[in-house]
């Protein structure tokens, strides 16, 4: 994401993507649509999800995925305990569930 892109904008770029390859969505919450940072719960609906949230890379002033627990894949409710303390420390961040059973994240190839 280009850091002179709102983040409703980009959000909704990527939902019409998804609508249109039948990928299901929901907002847990719709941030600042501005400049809120997006946070993606992608459910495998077996109980497992990845937790990804976006961080600005100072280094390259860019916007990277990082894995918000320290597991790549974690138990749905110690991810939604997650979301819930991160909502009410940020109340500007987007939060977005994704149900994929590949656990892939459909904003970005590459996830460090």
């Amino acid at each position: 994401m280009g850091s002179s892109l709102p983040t409703g904008l980009y959000v909704d770029a990527h939902l019409a993507t998804m609508t249109q390859n039948a990928v299901p969505y929901y907002f847990i919450q719709k941030g600042n649509h501005s400049s809120g940072l997006l946070l993606l719960k992608i459910n495998a609906l077996n109980g497992k999800v990845r937790l990804l949230i976006q961080e600005r890379d100072f280094m390259e002033d860019k916007l990277v995925w990082t894995h918000a627990l320290e597991e790549e894949v974690v138990e749905e409710k110690d991810a939604d305990a997650y979301i819930e303390r991160a909502i009410q420390r940020d109340p500007d961040l987007w939060a977005l569930e994704i149900e994929d059973e590949g656990l892939v994240n459909p904003f970005e190839e590459g996830v460090s």
